[in-house]
């Protein structure tokens, strides 16, 4: 599975109110719940997303309280991908589970506001193309493939049964 696209950058302990604000946790909607993601921090994110690009950010990325909105206002928004150094443990299960790859990788302080990306979760690699550099990830195991390409978890159980 590849994804390509454009970075977004962000720091450390980005959390799961400046992901979506509070007052938009009366809506499921992953539109509209996209078209609100980062506002308090970065007014024009939804803006200036394109399908499939991609948030790189710092440590920490996701923490706060274990809402699901986070992660659907991440993939309403278009983002096709997070890449960071690390992730709130229940965040990275919320991203799973709704089908929004998310991958660790140290070297985050490398790549750069607009960098584009292509990431090959089979493969396990991420390349900056903008500076052709690689970086070595680890693969996704098939299972976790599944699941992203049926678009979450409750899919990829219905198309087992």
């Amino acid at each position: 599975m590849l994804i390509k696209g454009r970075v977004h950058k962000f720091g450390d302990n980005i959390n799961t109110d400046d992901i979506i604000a509070a007052k938009y946790l009366d809506s499921q909607d992953p539109k509209f719940l996209g078209s609100k993601c980062m506002e308090n921090i970065a007014p024009d994110f939804a803006k200036n997303v394109a399908a499939s690009d991609i948030i790189v950010a710092g440590k920490n990325f996701g923490c706060g309280s274990s809402r699901e909105h986070a992660p659907v206002a991440i993939k309403g928004s278009g983002i096709g991908a997070v890449v960071a150094k690390s992730f709130a443990r229940i965040f990275f299960r919320n991203a799973i589970n709704i089908g929004l790859p998310i991958i660790e990788l140290d070297e985050v302080d490398l790549i750069d506001q607009n960098d584009i990306l292509e990431i090959n979760l089979k493969a396990g690699n991420i390349k900056n193309l903008t500076k052709n550099k690689v970086y070595k990830i680890s693969p996704f195991p098939k299972f976790l493939e599944d699941i992203i390409k049926n678009g979450g978890l409750i899919n990829w159980i219905k198309e087992r049964r």
